[in-house]
């Protein structure tokens, strides 16, 4: 009862965070309410009630178990000396798991044609997602790494092209950034940053730019100069740490990655052309595929965006259309 307290108290301040609230909503118009991909590991208020010590314990009878489970230690430590130390690990049941079926395509999704507002009256910012399901699952040597190098440019860098429009030239924001993010089922691509509330039927306009000019005309060469090189530097020292090595093995082992993985990734970084880039832009940055979630004060944002040309539709909290 204290844990199920503590939730619901938390979820309830969330509601009232602009951020939390864009984050937990983007989803659902992303993937359609009803897919598992929209549903938040917090739970809901409703499910978080009815959830009792007999559902817990079903639970960790059905998905609990020790087989094909995986550990990874890095230190200064060797095998003798940790093996004793994970015996209570074997009190765990043995048992081979059948996973559901999980797919990314999106079910029931909302129209992405119009604009969607979550009211927070008294927001100093509006918080922006606009993206989409991409339907492109974690693939560490295939289009999933490639699209990520595409997108370094765009927003992916501090000197990407919508932080730089954003922040740098317009000064309507601390940091914006577009990117994509992805697991064996599938991904998103997702644009996300706190705009002055004052700017905000002009952001959006500045962004839905970038992104055109960006699939239209293409990346430049000493972007793609940059990119290679701020790469490769960032590479060369991001297995360095004690978490840094675990967090590469780890993902060696959840996603069956050959060992050599970071060779592939390095051989496609050199070779990879402006042309590559431009045909991955042009597929993926697809404005008419991306969902327009604005969380922030209404009274504030809404003439503006009235004026844009696109029908606005109001959210609740729980991003359920409002009447």
């Amino acid at each position: 009862e204290r844990n199920q307290r503590q939730q619901l108290e938390g979820l309830r301040q969330q509601k009232t965070q602009p951020a939390a609230i864009a984050s937990s909503i983007a989803p659902k118009l992303y993937y359609g309410a009803s897919n598992i991909m929209a549903l938040s590991e917090d739970g809901t208020e409703t499910t978080i009630k009815n959830i009792s010590l007999a559902d817990i314990q079903a639970y960790y009878d059905q998905n609990m178990s020790i087989t094909d489970a995986k550990v990874v230690i890095v230190g200064d430590v060797n095998e003798a000396e940790v093996l004793p130390k994970l015996a209570f690990l074997n009190k765990m049941p043995a048992k081979k798991l059948a996973l559901p079926a999980i797919s990314s395509k999106p079910e029931n999704p909302m129209d992405n044609g119009v604009i969607y507002i979550v009211d927070v009256p008294k927001a100093a910012q509006t918080e922006f997602r606009v993206g989409y399901a991409t339907n492109l699952p974690y693939d560490a040597t295939s289009e999933f790494y490639k699209v990520g190098l595409m997108n370094y440019a765009l927003g992916g860098a501090f000197n990407s092209r919508v932080n730089l429009n954003l922040r740098e030239d317009k000064g309507w924001t601390y940091g914006a950034r577009c990117g994509f993010d992805a697991d064996q089922y599938g991904g998103q691509f997702q644009f996300s940053s706190g705009i002055k509330a004052n700017a905000t039927d002009s952001a959006l306009v500045e962004l839905l730019k970038e992104f055109s000019n960006y699939a239209t005309s293409g990346i430049r060469a000493d972007e793609v100069s940059f990119m290679k090189n701020a790469i490769g530097q960032r590479d060369a020292l991001r297995y360095e740490t004690g978490i840094q090595k675990a967090g590469f093995i780890s993902r060696i082992l959840e996603y069956n990655l050959p060992a050599n993985f970071i060779d592939e990734q390095n051989k496609i970084l050199a070779n990879i052309t402006a042309a590559d880039i431009n045909a991955l832009a042009k597929k993926y940055i697809d404005i008419n595929k991306m969902y327009i979630l604005l969380v922030g004060d209404k009274a504030k944002i809404l003439p503006g965006l009235e004026k844009l040309g696109k029908k606005v539709v109001e959210l609740d909290a729980d991003g359920n259309i409002k009447p």
